[in-house]
């Protein structure tokens, strides 16, 4: 079970995907979008030299006097088709949405209803894009000024690509801070620290923790369904049932917030043990940081003797 976590903080616009569940996202303008086209630019014309100088090399050591122009306008025509189609189509593909440009800026493409791009859709973005917006083989600069126009006035900063794909560009990078944290019914304090939380993994207790920390956003019967499904996967990991009476988000809530209890614990006990082992660790750690000092008094520890030397004036 997948919960969706706004990623604008509640700055961005709401977005309904598939599982009936209201996200919000920093929809990509003109200006981020800009920069990720022209890093790309750049790549695809460095790639479109080295494709048409290879293939054109290779052709003229194979078949010599016999390359003429018609042989020349067909590798150009093979050449765009591989730059300008192929390479954007496989790359969105692979990286889930990210050119180098748009990984360069913090962008991906995404579908209308959030999910990831398939092949259709980078295809299809990257048909369009060829023959209208960039290099825009159709009727230059006109199908650009178009291009331009629609990005400006789509509530989504839209392209006519995403338009045709059914695709939209967000911000991937958050500048919303995460500083919640669960805590501990007090009534259940005394039965989550007996739980065995060895088998509770990471990505179930951050989908536990993404999910409470957004439920008062999430409507009803969804919300229901995302406690009722993630306390039993929990449930299933600590092989303890929800206690009766005890509504599956106190149980989410008391569960996670044991296991941080436990994690400060374990390292408090590394940083005791440290200072036990090594008494100085701590001050020097602080020399490092520093650099060398010099101690008139001769007040630093031992441990710090040879600091102390290096950085005394003889």
């Amino acid at each position: 079970m997948t919960v969706v976590v706004p990623a604008g903080g509640g700055r961005g616009e709401q977005l309904v995907n598939g599982e009936a569940v209201e996200v919000d996202v920093r929809h990509a303008r003109i200006g981020s979008r800009g920069l990720a086209l022209l890093i790309d630019m750049v790549v695809e014309l460095v790639l479109g030299v080295m494709v048409f100088s290879l293939a054109g090399a290779l052709t003229s050591s194979l078949l010599g006097d016999a390359v003429d122009e018609a042989l020349i306008q067909a590798i150009g025509t093979v050449s765009v088709i591989l730059v300008f189609v192929g390479y954007p189509t496989a790359l969105e593909t692979l990286s889930n949405g990210r050119s180098l440009g748009k990984r360069a800026m913090g962008l991906r493409v995404v579908r209308e209803d959030g999910g990831p791009i398939r092949v259709r859709h980078a295809l299809v973005r990257s048909l369009v894009g060829v023959s209208v917006e960039w290099p825009g083989l159709l009727f230059p600069p006109l199908t650009w000024a178009v291009a331009l126009t629609t990005m400006l006035f789509s509530p989504q900063g839209r392209r006519l690509g995403d338009l045709a794909a059914g695709t939209f560009v967000i911000h991937e990078r958050s500048p919303a801070p995460w500083g919640w944290v669960p805590s501990m019914p007090p009534q259940l304090a005394g039965w989550a620290a007996g739980l065995d939380l060895t088998n509770l993994d990471d990505d179930l207790a951050l989908a536990a923790r993404h999910y409470l920390a957004r439920a008062a956003g999430i409507r009803q019967p969804m919300n229901g369904r995302f406690a009722y499904g993630l306390a039993a996967e929990v449930s299933e990991k600590i092989a303890q049932p929800v206690p009766p009476g005890v509504p599956p988000w106190m149980f989410l809530s008391a569960v996670l917030a044991e296991r941080r209890r436990r994690a400060n614990e374990r390292v408090h006990a590394s940083r005791a043990l440290t200072q036990r082992i090594w008494p100085g660790f701590g001050k020097l750690e602080w020399a490092r940081a520093t650099g060398p000092t010099w101690d008139p008094a001769g007040t630093n520890p031992p441990l710090l003797g040879v600091v102390k030397e290096e950085g005394r004036p003889s």
